[in-house]
């Protein structure tokens, strides 16, 4: 009985033994978790004031960003953006922290701006205590449920050694999704017919390739691998055509997460369908672009604080994304309605209008998926008048189809723009595996 129960602890030994202590992160959870909804209000005002001036105080380099500006309100904290972490880590890091006293990662790199960041360790063990208790949501337990992991991957022989030995401690198989060939899907499945698998989490696109060729040949996920339990979508956009056909093919609830590497999980729907945001770690805002506070059910840019990190300053952090909070929404509860795109999402047209990339994007894959025979595709903007889009299909765009799509992107932008169709055998993905579904090389003014 004491091997079984070492066995389903080997996650959270793995954290301890990596020093994080995770028994006082559970501790401090409950207690967030225990506050009325006075006491939460009271609970967020203290933290917001505590991390701003611990970092003040410690941060050298985050007081050079406060610089000699008067703060009298929390609004009149400057915003801080991915270029305030271009220099190296240890010029960044708070007084008595060292690389070998917290946790090191780095982003990915997706949204152009990639940084090394650092957590300390008590933030990251509270991190995870907060996810395990979310996840719970499902009747996941990461000591012991099995995860299909659509994650990206180092492909040289030692590191991804290394990761596929931490992946087995975490209870987790990492898929390969730098190929998503006929043989390579044959593969996969057979994985998952032989694996009990618990869940799926990861990258929504890749998640979605594995549904299309599910459904190709006519297959259902849940019948070759009658364990799955749920399916958690992250990173990319998630669509709705992309949600019917993953429920249609794996025939398990379907989750959103929203999450940041260099921050936490951001928000998670539950149960009940609501993206519920994580209050217990976070504080988000929504801002305009002027920096200032909108009200619940307005569109703006997420900022995001980081309520316990005192490695490293994470303080009104624009995480780059653009999103609106539920009228329903409360300090204590607040709720995701909507994530709409990245702000360098941008499409600019020739008569000065703006449209959201990821809104083009989602015309232009509706068009694609009427037909159901292209199976992936990114648009570039290269010039104010000129869209680059390359994609992989069955067979060759006919003239009759790509003049329809030119109409119907001509009616919803403005028409006389320039369509480049340009079919591949597979789409260069970044290092980190995800795909950058719409780019613009055309700067916004």
């Amino acid at each position: 009985m004491k091997n079984k129960s070492a066995v389903l602890n080997l996650f959270n030994l793995t954290l301890r033994l990596n020093g994080f202590p995770i028994a006082k992160a559970k501790t401090e959870l409950d207690k967030i978790l225990s506050f009325s909804e006075v006491d939460y209000n009271t609970f967020l005002s203290q933290k917001k004031k505590e991390i701003f001036e611990y970092h003040l105080q410690h941060n050298s380099h985050y007081k050079s960003i406060i610089g000699a500006k008067r703060i009298e309100n929390w609004e009149d904290i400057p915003v801080m953006k991915k270029i305030h972490f271009q220099k190296p880590l240890e010029e960044r890091l708070s007084a008595g922290f060292t690389r070998k006293k917290v946790y090191i990662n780095k982003t990915s790199g997706s949204s152009g701006d990639p940084f090394v960041f650092a957590k300390d360790r008590f933030c990251h063990a509270l991190i995870w205590v907060n996810i395990m208790r979310r996840f719970q949501w499902y009747g996941l337990d990461f000591n012991h449920s099995w995860q299909a992991r659509f994650y990206g991957m180092p492909l040289d022989f030692i590191a991804n050694t290394q990761l596929r030995l931490k992946d087995f401690l975490s209870h987790r198989y990492r898929f390969n999704i730098f190929d998503f060939s006929d043989a390579a899907m044959r593969k996969m499945v057979a994985k998952f017919r032989h694996t009990k698998f618990d869940y799926i989490n990861g990258y929504t696109n890749s998640i979605v390739l594995l549904a299309k060729y599910l459904q190709q040949e006519n297959l259902y996920l849940d019948t070759i691998c009658p364990s799955l339990k749920v399916c958690i979508v992250t990173s990319e956009m998630l669509f709705d055509v992309d949600k019917k056909l993953l429920e249609e093919r794996f025939r398990i609830p379907i989750i959103n997460e929203y999450g940041s590497a260099e921050l936490d999980i951001i928000a998670l729907e539950n149960p009940e369908g609501i993206w519920m945001i994580n209050s217990e770690t976070l504080f988000v805002e929504i801002l305009d672009e002027n920096d200032r506070v909108l009200p619940y059910g307005q569109e703006g840019r997420i900022v995001v604080t980081s309520l316990y990190n005192k490695a490293h300053p994470m303080i009104r952090y624009e995480v780059g994304d653009i999103g609106i909070l539920d009228e329903k929404s409360t300090l204590q509860r607040p709720i995701l309605k909507k994530l709409t795109g990245r702000t360098n999402d941008i499409a600019v047209l020739p008569s000065g209008k703006k449209s959201p990339g990821m809104t083009f994007y989602s015309i232009t894959k509706r068009l694609f998926d009427d037909e159901g025979n292209v199976k992936e595709f990114v648009i570039t903007q290269t010039k104010l008048d000129t869209f680059e889009i390359e994609y992989v299909s069955e067979r060759a765009l006919s003239t009759k189809e790509i003049d329809e799509m030119e109409r119907v992107l001509g009616q919803f932008l403005e028409p006389n723009l320039n369509y480049v169709f340009t079919r591949k055998d597979t789409i260069e993905r970044a290092k980190s595996g995800k795909l950058k579904q719409f780019k613009s090389m055309v700067s916004v003014s």
